[in-house]
């Protein structure tokens, strides 16, 4: 049990951070300087001795398999410090813009520069990765941070601690540790910016408090992302791809598939289907899935009640139970769980779910399916798997999310290169690569007199001067 972090530390901390001193020589830092804090950081993570005590860490939290930490955890981690050393130098360098006729004589850029003091709250689903990666993009970006990580994962968050203690001093990063009275503490202080990974719920309490401040944000939200099933494709391939990616981490990922749409009829291949891949997946020598050692568990107790409830209450309003449905309190254990004949106005079509249980809807026309999506919040994620391109397109040009994955699911976050982020209730604001620098950053536009002057432009305005501006201006 990690200590709360009393409120004359956190006042203390956030002091010396946001120091106009501290501020200054963080920002004045060059690139080499910066990636060489990126190496430290990797040669920290590579070291086997930490990997270890990591993987410790998130199996005594979460009860992930060391593979899974490693997968899941480690390397996004260490893909994004790849990808920030491939580009960083480019992303700190100031960009040329064009300068339109009228302004001749005047050069135009934009210059990048930290915003400053930076808090960043993160969740316990990925305690490691969703603190590392905000946390490196905004270093990157010259900015001092402070990290609230969720109390729900002691054991991660001291790794965390430990690991930034040795590395770094106080002044560039440092933990503040509690539950909601310590986030709404935080919450108060007038960071520059706000990085928070969460519920859609919290997010808006997390924005309230930074319009107090007019500090800028990101937030990393949810939602309930869908997988349409064209009728062009496998259905067997379809179910193990979503067998796996909605029971990674117990289902409790931002982007797992929320719920499933298929062509009326198929519900019963589908969960055979799904249910075989399980199968292989947790069970293959038919121990049980409890007993697989790749299968995480429910965060607390808490959560497991809420979806217990969810699903009882789905249960009596009219939804099948198609396959699964074991639970084990105890344990925090819930078998992975498949429900059909819903209905939109169902708790578990209208809330996430952030857990191994999937509704299954059916549509007779694509539009069905398209009306289903377009009728709930802008999900985070949208998976389409059809071979039909025409399908894809349609798909494409009438549905909203954060992110689209065709053929293959949970693959909207991975790739540094791609912007992430939802849209509206899913988040505001976009992380990884150049996203991330920018968003940790103030783009600041810079115009530089060259040669010439606006003298001919200074009152009294002479008829000459307006004609010559319309017809530069096409007005």
């Amino acid at each position: 049990m990690i200590q709360r972090t009393p409120s004359e530390e956190i006042s203390r901390i956030f002091q010396l951070q946001s120091a106009h001193s501290n501020l200054m020589r963080l920002r004045t830092t060059n690139a080499s300087e910066r990636l060489r804090k990126v190496r430290t950081v990797k040669s920290y993570l590579l070291r086997k001795e930490n990997i270890e005590m990591l993987c410790k860490a998130l199996h005594a939290d979460l009860r992930k398999s060391h593979s899974e930490t490693e997968a899941n955890e480690l390397a996004p981690v260490l893909l994004v410090i790849k990808h920030i050393e491939d580009n960083l130098r480019k992303w700190m360098s100031d960009r040329k813009v064009e300068t339109p006729l009228a302004m001749s004589g005047l050069s135009s850029h934009v210059r990048y520069e930290s915003k400053g003091a930076v808090l960043v709250i993160a969740p316990w689903n990925y305690p490691f990765q969703l603190v590392l990666v905000p946390y490196l993009h905004a270093m990157v970006a010259g900015n001092a941070v402070m990290v609230k990580p969720s109390e729900y994962v002691p054991a991660t968050s001291a790794f965390l601690e430990s690991m930034f203690k040795e590395l770094f001093d106080e002044s560039e990063v440092a933990f503040a540790f509690g539950e909601a009275d310590v986030a709404q503490e935080v919450l108060n202080l007038p960071f520059h910016h706000i990085f928070f990974t969460g519920s859609p719920s919290v997010g808006k309490l997390v924005m309230q408090a930074a319009a107090r401040n007019l500090t800028s944000v990101t937030l990393e939200l949810g939602g309930k992302s869908p997988v349409v099933i064209h009728e062009s494709y496998d259905i067997r391939v379809a179910a193990k791809k979503i067998a796996w990616a909605k029971t990674m981490n117990c289902g409790q990922t931002c982007i797992a598939p929320d719920y499933v749409l298929l062509p009326e009829g198929s519900e019963k291949r589908f969960a055979e289907e799904f249910a075989k891949a399980v199968a292989e997946f947790y069970n293959p020598s038919g121990g049980g899935i409890a007993a697989s050692t790749d299968y995480s568990r429910i965060i607390n107790r808490k959560n497991l009640i809420r979806l217990k409830n969810l699903m009882e209450q789905d249960l009596e309003a009219g939804a099948q139970l198609l396959y699964g449905g074991a639970m084990d309190e105890d344990d925090l254990f819930i078998e992975p769980t498949l429900l059909c004949n819903m209905t939109p106005s169902m708790g578990l079509m209208q809330q996430e779910i952030f857990g191994p249980i999937l509704p299954v809807c059916t549509y007779k026309r694509m539009d069905d399916a398209l009306h289903t999506i377009n009728g709930l919040e802008r999900p985070l994620a949208l998976y389409i798997l059809s071979n039909d391109s025409k399908a894809i397109k349609h798909m494409l040009i009438n549905t909203t999310s954060g992110g689209v994955g065709i053929n293959e699911l949970m693959v909207t976050s991975v790739n540094p290169a791609l912007p992430f982020g939802g849209v509206n209730h899913s988040g505001i604001g976009r992380s990884n690569g150049l996203a991330g620098f920018i968003s940790f950053s103030n783009e600041r536009g810079v115009v530089r007199r060259r040669w010439g002057t606006f003298a001919p432009i200074y009152p009294p305005y002479k008829p000459w001067l307006i004609s010559l501006l319309r017809k530069l201006t096409r007005f």
